[in-house]
């Protein structure tokens, strides 16, 4: 980042100024981090400010936005996401809804993902999860434990189709389209001869963990994914953290089969308002991974979701779970614990309302937000130092989040930092250009 490099190159030319300027950002932080904390701990005891909305209002109540921008940003959260009533009808089956796929297959919008642990240890929490309730599995390659999720999906009696199985393939590393596309065909064999090793012939979907590098690869590694599918080994095709212009590779043919699920890092922590939208104009779900934020979603959105959750009895888990069901998504999870199981699956039986649904996106999407999620990582690990680093590194990515109601404000900053980075490296230059090399 251009702060650590700043603070490197002053560290060399001049450790006095580099000391000063880091003691000052550490203070500053610890200051901005005690108020932040006290206004939370406030704002918690008294209470919110303003009536929450009607449970019964259900999403059709969302009050009347005062503005056209405000319009704009209800319909950019609530509207335009996945479009439930037309591509994702609810099917109540095993206590978790449904989505309909664009290939018309039933998904369950709640999944169990395994981690990278050995084959017993797959086949033990996969039985687990059957037993809580679980259908939807994605088993990815890269956990290296498919075989033991197969043999748990035959011992557990359950009639495999009341199944969703999902495999993946990993070959972003190719070179070109016929590199990718073997690897891609290779990848796909693996996969079933591992989920061989519990009678299952017929994936429910296939998934790419990740794009090849440019179009022309990533179109060798589709043309691989159709003909799993032609050979009626695979019911549908997906894919996991490609961007738009990545989806399009693939949908710029109009023959491609196209695919029906994105897998991306999307939660309360790492939220993007265009993400759902981008992908449903596409015809594609998202599914989240990471959902509740690889375990912290910051100060300020764990508390709003606990103060949101005594309401429906829910914990703070739950309600950032029902956050992404809510805003169109659907997540895969993960926990070696029966009751984080439970807890995960326990989403289906309240909603969020508009105005809650909002309240978290804003947090989610505010600069408080992010600098309280980011924090509660950084600091405790960094203390001071890491503060005044977080909040450098924060401005110099600024630009990359949020939504078109506080464009100007991120244009200024994008703006306000290009011109501090070009000075640091005219600064930089100069410096380098009065050293003695021998003293590196």
């Amino acid at each position: 980042m251009a702060s650590s490099r700043r603070c490197a190159q002053n560290a060399r030319s001049s450790p006095g100024l580099r000391t000063a300027r880091c003691v000052t950002f550490g203070v500053v932080w610890l200051v901005f981090s005690r108020c932040t904390w006290t206004y939370l701990q406030v704002s918690k005891d008294q209470g919110p400010a303003a009536p929450v909305e009607p449970r019964n209002a259900g999403r059709g109540g969302l009050r009347t936005a005062s503005s056209p921008a405000e319009l704009g940003r209800r319909a950019a959260v609530l509207g335009s996401v996945w479009p439930l009533t037309s591509h994702a009808e609810v099917v109540k089956s095993q206590s978790v809804d449904r989505a309909a796929l664009k290939n018309g297959l039933q998904f369950p919008k709640a999944s169990f993902g395994l981690q990278v642990y050995d084959d017993d240890t797959a086949e033990r929490l996969t039985l687990t999860a059957i037993e809580v309730g679980y259908r939807n599995f994605f088993a990815s390659v890269l956990a290296g434990n498919q075989k033991g999720f197969a043999r748990a999906i035959e011992k557990s009696g359950v009639p495999r189709d009341e199944f969703f199985i999902c495999g993946s393939v990993l070959s972003n590393l190719a070179q070109d389209f016929e590199d990718a596309y073997l690897s891609t065909k290779e990848g796909c064999t693996k996969n079933l001869e591992a989920f061989a090793a519990g009678g299952i012939t017929e994936l429910d979907m296939i998934l790419l963990d990740y794009p090849a590098k440019d179009c022309e690869t990533i179109r060798g590694q589709w043309k691989a994914f159709e003909e799993m599918l032609a050979a009626g080994q695979t019911k549908s095709l997906a894919v996991s953290n490609f961007s738009p212009e990545q989806l399009d590779c693939i949908l710029a043919n109009p023959d491609a089969t196209r695919p029906v699920l994105n897998q991306l890092p999307y939660s309360l922590k790492n939220y993007d308002t265009k993400v759902v939208q981008d992908n449903a104009k596409r015809g594609v779900l998202v599914q989240a991974w990471g959902p509740l934020g690889s375990g912290s979603l910051g100060l300020s959105a764990s508390s709003t979701c606990e103060e949101i959750g005594i309401k429906y009895g829910k914990t703070a888990a739950q309600v950032a779970l029902r956050w992404i069901i809510d805003t169109g998504a659907t997540f895969t999870t993960q926990s070696k614990k029966k009751e984080h199981m439970q807890e995960d699956l326990d989403i289906f039986d309240f909603q969020l309302t508009n105005e809650e649904v909002l309240q978290l996106s804003d947090i989610s999407n505010s600069v408080g937000g992010r600098l309280s999620a980011a924090a509660d990582i950084v600091v405790p690990a960094g203390g001071a130092l890491g503060g005044a680093l977080l909040l450098s590194s924060f401005l110099d990515s600024f630009d990359k989040k949020g939504d078109e109601d506080d464009g100007a404000l991120r244009a200024s900053l994008k703006k306000e930092e290009e011109e501090k980075k070009a000075q640091a490296k005219k600064k930089k230059t100069e410096e380098e250009e009065e050293e003695d090399d021998g003293a590196l």
